[in-house]
């Protein structure tokens, strides 16, 4: 296609408007091109034709991808001009200029979760630490591991206990558990041990840099780290060395954390199957962790880590704390800077904190909040918490009909009445029948984007899991997904959005089965904040899975009914952590389960 796209060969073809068949464009294309008149703009249909022959059975069977029905003389019009008007479109992508687009590069258009005419979030940075009295260390290394970062951080800090000590313990549980679990890809022992004896030296000096000095961590290894491999869980990936930290691997060493281990994750953040393998849940050893965060999930549910850092883009932080029984803090969007993390979707990914309790996902996310020039939806945003203030008159929405069918149970419904014993006010909401998972659109065409090179160059196919509902198939089904069907979900996912705000302008936050898949899929689509805390404990009599049900592998039956941690979500306003936070450390407190640990751990 050149500047001014060549059509005006001669009066015969010089009519603007006519409708002109392929052979006689080829003809014309064929006849030395004459002077345009000036003042001629560029037209439509006169790109040279490219690409393979379309006839009207092809579209035929194309419309049945995307579920659309043309007349047969639209069928044969289309199929005539679609290599000038259509074809020359994926020039960018079959050539002859083809253009390269490198990772890291955002789309243009932003989704940004605040509507327009709205503030959102705190208008001040406060955070007031509980005054718990943490006691004397433990004598037994177990005892010290299961500890919460609350707990261990005043140690440290009242120097009882050494960050070199402590990361010992982990690296020590680590290398003994990790084969039973399948939870860690790279153990980072040598790195860890000299960021502890760092950590201990500032202390020892006066310079304690917070809550996070010299607590060892896992990063869920779609996380860059300098010099140390960082996979993706995916095979095509598994001896990538980046150059430079992501952004809150950066921050969590600016805080003092210590790094001891990347952790697993389902290859390209799907599920928790990598090329080590599938992560097992602590709880319950005979199924998976969930995912995709679920290294972090397993990790910090084993004590082997004192916290990690998960992600999600539509329930990877909230599925895996609530089989692992831990707390998982998704943020808003924009809160947390993700450069450095492997992107798949760009409007969708967040970066946050998993813990063995409320406050400490709140420290974590404190010093890993912050704008990155790296990521251009990352924002500055304010944290408000006070660990000892009132939660009373709070109102917390719940939906009637879900809390009366699949997934809820009766912990979700055990919560509710616990809102009320702490002072919290629950009140009935609404949404509408909306057929939200069409925002699912999104997801898959924004993933195919990401991951286009390795999918077209069939790099997926060294993939483990090559299943109908893997990410190798569904990349290559994005291909055939309509991109007016994308626009129009991106307006539908500004109708949710302005739902969600209606709910939001007369509840402070809401209280939602965890894995009840409207929630997951609208909150993950409009940026909401959520925080899954454990609730208390149900019993299974089969093992669970992310996976499509397959037939010829079914999934473990127990004789004898399974004991395992159950988990409820509650759902904040817009960049008002400190409110959903102080929710969930009252409920914590209620519900008094925080504390019991997997057997044999």
């Amino acid at each position: 296609m050149k500047t001014r796209r060549e059509f005006l060969t001669s009066t015969a073809f010089g009519l603007v408007g006519t409708a002109v068949a392929p052979d006689a464009i080829a003809s014309a294309r064929a006849q030395e091109p004459t002077q345009e008149p000036a003042g001629m703009p560029p037209a439509f249909g006169t790109a040279k034709p490219v690409g393979p022959e379309v006839s009207a059975q092809t579209l035929v069977e194309a419309e049945k991808l995307v579920q659309v029905e043309l007349s047969k003389k639209d069928l044969e019009q289309g199929a005539k001009t679609w290599r000038v008007n259509m074809a020359p479109l994926c020039e960018r992508r079959v050539g002859p200029r083809k253009m390269e687009l490198r990772d890291g590069l955002a789309p243009w258009s932003r989704w940004d979760p605040v509507l327009p005419g709205t503030k959102a979030g705190p208008e001040r940075n406060r955070i007031v630490r509980s005054g718990l009295d943490v006691g004397p260390l433990p004598g037994n290394d177990a005892d010290i591991a299961f500890a919460t970062v609350t707990q261990l951080s005043r140690w440290i800090e009242t120097k009882k206990l050494s960050s070199e000590g402590l990361t010992n313990i982990y690296l020590k549980r680590l290398e003994e558990f990790n084969p039973t679990l399948r939870c860690v890809i790279t153990l980072t022992r040598e790195h860890a041990v000299a960021h502890a004896k760092k950590a201990d030296a500032e202390i020892a000096a006066g310079k304690y840099r917070g809550p996070l000095h010299g607590i060892p961590w896992g990063g869920k290894d779609l996380l860059d780290t300098a010099g140390i491999p960082t996979t993706y869980g995916a095979e095509p990936f598994r001896d990538r060395v980046p150059k430079s930290d992501a952004a809150v691997v950066r921050k969590l060493n600016e805080a003092g954390a210590v790094l001891v281990a990347k952790l697993s994750l389902g290859a390209l953040a799907l599920n928790d199957i990598w090329f080590g393998g599938q992560t097992m849940n602590p709880w319950l050893l005979e199924e998976g962790a969930s995912g995709s965060s679920a290294g972090p999930g397993a990790a910090t549910a084993a004590g082997l880590v004192g916290f990690s850092i998960g992600s999600e883009t539509g329930g990877s932080i909230v599925s895996p704390s609530m089989r692992c029984g831990v707390t998982g803090l998704r943020p808003t969007y924009g809160r947390v800077a993700r450069t450095g993390a492997m992107t798949l979707c760009w409007s969708l990914d967040k970066l946050g904190p998993m813990t063995r309790s409320v406050e400490d996902a709140l420290l974590v996310l404190q010093a890993i909040s912050g704008p990155d020039p790296g990521d251009v939806n990352s924002v500055p945003s304010k944290l408000d918490f006070d660990a000892g203030a009132n939660v009373k008159g709070l109102r917390v929405g719940y939906f009637p009909a879900w809390m009366k069918e699949n997934p809820a149970t009766d912990v979700d419904r055990a919560a509710l009445e616990t809102v009320k014993k702490v002072g919290m006010v629950p009140v009935e909401v609404t949404l509408p029948d909306w057929p939200y998972d069409s925002l699912q659109l999104i997801l898959f065409a924004e993933g195919a984007a990401a991951f286009e090179e390795l999918t077209m160059r069939h790099g997926v196919d060294q993939l483990k899991m090559q299943t109908f509902d893997s990410w190798p198939n569904l990349f290559r089904q994005a291909r055939f997904l309509s991109a007016v069907d994308f626009v129009q979900a991106d307006r539908m996912r500004r109708k949710v959005a302005q739902e969600m705000a209606r709910i939001f302008s007369d509840v402070d936050l809401l209280l939602v089965p965890s894995l009840r898949d409207e929630m997951l899929t609208i909150t993950n689509f409009t940026g909401h904040p959520s925080l899954t805390l454990r609730a208390g404990f149900v019993e299974v009599t089969q093992a669970r899975s992310d996976w499509a049900p397959d037939p010829e592998h079914p999934l473990p039956k127990f004789s004898q009914a399974r004991r395992v941690p159950h988990g409820v979500t509650l759902i904040g306003k817009l960049f008002d952590e400190g409110t959903l936070t102080r929710a969930g450390l009252a409920l914590e407190k209620s519900f008094g389960v925080v504390e019991e640990r997997p057997k044999g751990f």
